[in-house]
């Protein structure tokens, strides 16, 4: 029996990274799952990996910065599958990187639209479907970025709104069931990150290995295994969490910003856009 057979779940940002290792971990335990991120060709491909592999999966072009379209995405979710057990907030990007005074507000706005705005979207229309079914969960990804100075600005003060986000809205949402988490991961080895490290994944796995008291990168496996837990009924009297994943590097290392591979330093503005899109200067 799978940890979550008879749920529904939504995932955004699910074409690559955790996303994707999210949605392939949740459809073998049997969710069935609504798949969404701006990757078309990706996500299509994710959700068909569900399906030859017994699961059940639909997926869906998303813009996670236009609230009609995440609306849409959790709807297709009760249309598809009768039901919303699981909605994981996940979509997300590098962002504006750069110092404070190169920042453009454009950038700021994409960035914040993105990482914590979404978020909130995300929570805002699947809590009335989950109330109607009595209960769900809500799991977000966040960063140990969220909790220090050190990481580019915009991404830093965004991913700490998520934090403080899931907090609030677990406070309001508990009496219907509704448990509201989210996940703050470490330095892990994604698309989104590796793609702009010379020499990509490889390279990026043996600088991240380093890093931590745990000597190995964190893979996205790492990461999905935990949404896992939040998404199913083990962690029922779990709500109000940032759970952390990092393999020790908050207690080890004082490098716990969420680079990309520019210091925000940088005199240059910067937007580190989708995994499957080139950085755009």
């Amino acid at each position: 029996m799978g940890r979550l057979d008879g749920k529904v779940a939504v995932i955004t940002g699910a074409a690559s990274g955790i996303g994707a290792a999210a949605a392939s971990l949740f459809a073998a335990e049997g969710a069935a799952l609504v798949l969404g991120d701006l990757n078309h060709t990706g996500g299509e491909e994710i959700a068909l990996q569900c399906r030859s592999a017994d699961g059940r999966a639909v997926f869906q072009t998303t813009d996670v910065e236009d609230e009609s379209q995440i609306k849409r995405l959790i709807d297709r979710a009760t249309s598809e599958f009768g039901r919303l057990d699981v909605m994981y907030n996940n979509a997300g990007l590098g962002g504006a990187v750069g110092s404070i005074e190169s920042t453009t507000i454009e950038n700021w706005d994409r960035t914040m639209n993105v990482l914590l705005r979404a978020a909130m979207l995300g929570m805002k229309h699947a809590v009335p479907i989950m109330r109607a079914v009595g209960g769900g969960s809500i799991i977000s990804t966040a960063s140990v970025a969220g909790f220090y100075a050190g990481g580019p600005h915009a991404y830093s003060t965004a991913k700490a709104g998520v934090i403080n986000l899931t907090r609030s809205v677990a406070l309001e949402v508990g009496k219907h069931r509704i448990r509201v988490n989210c996940i703050c991961p470490g330095l892990i080895n994604t698309p989104l990150v590796y793609n702009h490290i010379p020499g990509g994944e490889p390279v990026a796995a043996q600088i991240f290995s380093q890093t931590q008291p745990i000597p190995r990168a964190g893979t996205p496996a790492d990461v999905a295994a935990v949404a896992l837990f939040l998404a199913s009924d083990e962690s029922q009297w779990i709500t109000g969490e940032a759970i952390v994943i990092d393999g020790g590097l908050t207690v080890g290392s004082s490098q716990v910003g969420g680079g990309q591979g520019v210091s925000m330093t940088s005199p240059i503005a910067v937007f580190s856009g989708p995994s499957f899109l080139p950085r755009k200067g």
